[in-house]
């Protein structure tokens, strides 16, 4: 249960951090910042991996930035979508 509440808190953290660098901050609620956190580091870890580079496991900063860089492209595509 405690290692559910920290994937949910740092999906959270990466999809507000997401958020706010793409300026959706305003529009988007707690909800919606953790499943882009969440989905955002799924995709992150699907691009570097395409890329041929290590994914890292777990919670670090790496990780972290990883969440944040996937959220951002799936935001942007959302955003070309609309």
């Amino acid at each position: 249960m405690i290692n559910f509440i920290a994937w949910l808190i740092f999906g959270a953290l990466a999809g507000w951090v997401a958020s706010i660098i793409t300026g959706k901050n305003r529009k988007m609620g707690a909800v919606a910042n953790i499943i882009v956190g969440i989905l955002g580091a799924f995709i992150g870890a699907g691009i570097m991996s395409t890329l041929g580079i290590a994914v890292p496991e777990g919670f670090s900063v790496m990780g972290f930035l990883v969440a944040v860089g996937g959220a951002v492209v799936m935001i942007t595509a959302m955003q070309l979508i609309r």
